[in-house]
């Protein structure tokens, strides 16, 4: 019987999933398609009904449902238990619905494969205090990076978010443009610059230092406004098409328990983004 999978989200067009699993169920010779499905905020706990009744055999979760889908689900793995956060679902024989974490695990993998380890002994800023803010963080604290320090617009977020990583700290996005100097890593994990979403910048890369690593997540556009701007000072930059690769790929593994070939995916995305 052919088996199913989906990814939910609010906006979702944008999204490249299904033509990523797609190709990974084609190349992996898996009887298994994929599907964008469009659910808004205040109907996510129909859409977790409605794709365990029909049978969907796993899903990934995009902005906005990254934390809002846990009391839907009946239990997390260690990864998202820490992080508060799913992007993946596994559906298990009894039916029962298991979250994941793999964003923060893709966002490493994506940055060492591209940078080793040049950024690790330095501070990190990570912008935003969202569900990828979260992954990243936790994920980057995990393997050794830090200390972190979170900026978001609204402080309450990233101050709650701060308490639940040993060491990390916080500040305005003011201050964080008036010391971009003292950090070795900038990860913006805002939708601030992606197409379909908000233009312009989560704030100003202007004072970040020559040969200080600065990431987007965003991978539509392959270069945003923020990575343009600090790629002018001197920066090292990497968007997001590597992390949404291995991110897809640990979630590909999850499922079927295949490793899917990355480095042709990587490729592939960049060249249909005009890369």
């Amino acid at each position: 019987m052919k088996k199913w999978y989906s990814v939910i989200g609010d906006p979702i067009a944008q999204s490249m999933s299904p033509s990523m699993h797609g190709t990974w169920f084609e190349e992996n010779e898996v009887n298994a398609s994929y599907i964008p499905i469009h659910v808004p905020v205040d109907q996510l706990e129909q859409a977790v009904t409605g794709l365990r009744t029909l049978g969907c055999s796993g899903w990934n979760v995009t902005v906005p449902h990254k934390t809002a889908i846990i009391p839907f689900l009946d239990r997390l793995d260690q990864s998202a238990e820490h992080m508060q956060a799913v992007n993946t679902v596994h559906v298990l024989p009894d039916g029962s619905l298991v979250g994941s974490n793999t964003d923060g695990s893709g966002f490493v993998r994506s940055l060492e494969e591209v940078y080793g380890d040049r950024a690790k002994g330095n501070p990190v800023l990570v912008v935003g205090a969202g569900g990828a803010a979260r992954g990243i963080g936790h994920a980057l604290h995990s393997m050794g990076y830090g200390p972190i320090t979170f900026t978001n617009r609204t402080m309450e977020k990233a101050e709650k978010l701060a308490t639940g990583i040993p060491g990390s700290s916080v500040l305005s996005i003011q201050e964080a443009e008036a010391s971009l100097t003292d950090f070795g890593l900038v990860v913006q994990t805002t939708s601030v610059g992606m197409s379909f979403a908000l233009e312009g910048m989560p704030l100003d890369p202007s004072g970040v230092k020559q040969g200080t690593v600065v990431a987007d997540i965003i991978y539509n556009p392959l270069e945003t406004e923020f990575l343009k701007h600090a790629k002018e000072q001197g920066a090292l930059t990497m968007n997001g098409v590597g992390m949404f690769v291995h991110q897809g790929a640990l979630a590909f593994e999850t499922w079927t328990g295949i490793q899917p070939d990355t480095e042709k995916m990587t490729q592939k995305i960049t060249t249909t983004l005009g890369g």
